[in-house]
């Protein structure tokens, strides 16, 4: 069970953050500035490409890079198809995995390469192959990794990971790709590239608003604020011990919502489900009349549960965007909960850009998931 005197002790929650995983969402907006920076230095900028890509792969490990895959495809709309190719493999360790290329990719396609380890002979393997076929590729990842020297000497283009000021790779790798400074080191660089071939709207002054959008929610989001005024605290508090139903309205709002279950589940322990709306509504009415209903097995009141764990009850997770074409339906959403008697969760973001909205989202949902895992017991490693 969530030990919510944890959250308004900052001293101990930093000791209990070993992984810095406080400090990753606390950086995420200096992390977006360094990303941007080494962009430009690997020459993004500089780039004239011929036109947009016929489709992008994706192809990393670990939820840091399917977020990428998720939110490029958000972003990219119907500019370009977004593929992200699944790797393959005995166990979830680098030299395990194995990616393919499709058959029909060629030289009018785009690979993107973004992993926060970079020793995964499989990224390489793919790399050679994407360039024998003639497919330009772009990779982020540590600065003196193997897939570093694949890239630059096929012929593609290598962008440095960002990595917080005097962060050690060793200590980089003690965190876990779900870590929210891994997500902003890998999706940057991206950004920028995609702005310069078309597909994204993500200029220089936009990505430094991102990173601004990042800061201030960080300031309402940090350990030293209160849970009473502290929107991630508050939605960690509400989720502890629930089954979270996440339903999310507008495009930017659909990726939010899907990290965010992978997180509450790489972090925090807690399985979540998450849906757009409105077809979350019929997927997951249901789960608001059975076994996870609020008020499920009325008649078991008074049994003794002393040895027994805390049955999971349904919560409604409501992430909103701008919805298309103004319709919404938000209202539908809370009347079935509440009709249900389940209670109800909403996070909408300030007024922005798209990208801006999308940062917010992102950034209190992760600070939300890490403070699960910190407030916790059992879940934060020694």
């Amino acid at each position: 069970m969530l030990d919510e005197t944890l959250l308004d002790a900052p001293d101990d929650l930093a000791l209990a953050d070993r992984r810095g995983l406080l400090r990753g969402a606390a950086e995420a907006g200096a992390r977006v500035r360094t990303a941007a920076r080494h962009a430009a230095e690997a020459g993004i900028a500089d780039l004239r490409p011929e036109g947009r890509p016929r489709a992008v792969l994706v192809a990393g490990p670990g939820t840091a890079a399917a977020g990428v895959a998720d939110l490029i495809g958000a972003l990219a709309g119907a500019a370009a198809p977004v593929v992200r190719l699944q790797p393959t493999g005995v166990a979830p360790a680098a030299g395990a995995l194995r990616w393919a290329l499709p058959g029909w990719a060629g030289s009018v396609d785009l690979l993107l390469l973004p992993t926060t380890d970079g020793a995964e002979p499989g990224l390489a393997v793919l790399a050679e192959q994407a360039y024998r076929r003639g497919i330009t590729v772009v990779a982020v990842a540590p600065k003196a990794s193997p897939l570093a020297e694949t890239v630059n000497g096929s012929h593609g283009l290598f962008v440095p990971m960002a990595t917080a000021p005097n962060e050690t790779p060793d200590e980089y790798a003690e965190s876990i790709a779900a870590s929210p400074g891994a997500l902003w080191a890998l999706f940057t660089p991206l950004l920028a590239l995609l702005d310069r071939v078309g597909l994204i709207e993500a200029p220089p002054e936009t990505l430094e608003k991102v990173a601004d959008r990042l800061d201030r929610t960080a300031e309402r989001c940090g350990p030293a604020i209160a849970t009473y005024s502290n929107p991630a605290k508050t939605l960690a508090a509400e989720l502890a011990d629930s089954l979270p139903l996440i339903w999310t309205e507008g495009y930017a709002a659909g990726p939010a919502g899907r990290r965010f279950a992978a997180v509450l589940a790489e972090l925090a322990g807690l399985p979540a489900l998450a849906a757009e709306l409105p077809e979350a509504l019929p997927a997951h009415g249901v789960l608001l009349t059975g076994d996870y209903a609020a008020g499920a097995d009325p008649d078991d009141f008074f049994r003794d549960r002393v040895d027994e764990p805390q049955a999971l009850r349904a919560r409604v997770v409501l992430l909103r965007d701008r919805p298309a074409d103004g319709l919404t339906a938000a209202p539908a959403a809370r009347e079935l909960a509440l009709g249900h008697g389940t209670a109800i969760s909403e996070l909408e973001p300030e007024e922005g850009s798209d990208l801006e909205t999308l940062a917010e989202l992102l950034a209190v949902t992760d600070f939300a998931a890490v403070y699960l895992n910190l407030a916790t017991p059992g879940r934060t490693p020694h």
